[in-house]
């Protein structure tokens, strides 16, 4: 466990352990090993506990509290108090990190910037064959994925070509930066500028509200999605409601409107 890691890690989850722990073991491998991990978990039970305290020598702290609905964002901004470090990167535990995602973000930072990754989804059958065997030799080939029964989609493009193509991808994209929850990551100070997340955020949006009011601060999106591609693990989502949706597209068009930057339901209340 590091006393001053470079970039703090902060993994949101909520009652996905077998999914939690494949994420974990995917940020074993990192190349870079000058990270902490925060777990931001939205109430989950013991077995959620258990397999975090597996990953002890990974895990700087499990952030917790009582579950009462979707507080994904209430949560982060718990993690973002506990992190050590000045460069946060975002992911959710149903997501498996490439071996060199913390490089990639270290070597892309910048000043007044924030970074935005990507995903690539696997369907069901595929992501219950995922093993921890699987992670160690390398998940992000199109052979393993065809392996998998997976059928291959053009986006595989963002983690099985070579790097230097890769990162000319995200010159020319035409695809807008935003902040995400799967992959994105920023600096620390910047975050706690604009108050963190919005804690009245339903799902849906939450992550993205949060980039348009580093936007609206002078902070610039920069994209690196094929750089820096997350693979998504399969799982229900019990969690969505149109009437949540509509909720945050009301937020989030105040903050267009009015080009705000900061939220008084964020880090500070």
């Amino acid at each position: 466990m590091l006393r001053d890691p470079v970039l703090s890690v902060i993994i949101s989850t909520y009652n996905q352990p077998k999914l939690l722990r494949l994420c974990l073991e995917s940020f074993r491998n990192q190349t870079n090993k000058n990270f902490e991990i925060i777990i931001a978990d939205d109430g989950s039970t013991i077995d959620t506990k258990e397999t975090i305290e597996a990953f002890s020598d990974i895990v700087t702290k499990h952030v917790w509290h009582p579950d009462n609905g979707f507080q994904k964002t209430k949560i982060l901004n718990k993690a973002i108090f506990e992190s050590k470090s000045n460069y946060l990167l975002f992911t959710d535990g149903d997501c498996i990190a490439p071996k060199n995602l913390i490089d990639v973000h270290l070597k892309s930072r910048e000043e007044n910037v924030f970074l935005s990754g990507s995903y690539y989804k696997l369907e069901k059958e595929s992501s219950k064959k995922i093993t921890k065997e699987l992670i160690n030799k390398n998940l992000f080939k199109y052979k393993t994925l065809i392996e998998l029964g997976h059928k291959i989609k053009f986006k595989a493009v963002k983690f099985v070509a070579p790097l230097n193509l890769r990162k000319l991808l995200d010159k020319i994209t035409p695809t807008k930066p935003t902040w995400n929850g799967h992959c994105s990551s920023g600096w620390k100070k910047d975050l706690i500028k604009v108050n963190g997340f919005d804690e009245r955020m339903a799902y849906g949006g939450e992550d993205r509200e949060l980039g348009e009011r580093l936007e609206n601060l002078g902070v610039r999106g920069k994209q690196i999605r094929h750089q820096s591609c997350m693979i998504h693990l399969y799982h229900k989502q019990g969690y969505i409601t149109d009437e949540g949706i509509r909720f945050n597209e009301n937020i989030r068009q105040e903050v267009k409107k009015n080009k705000s930057v900061w939220t008084n339901f964020g880090l500070e209340k």
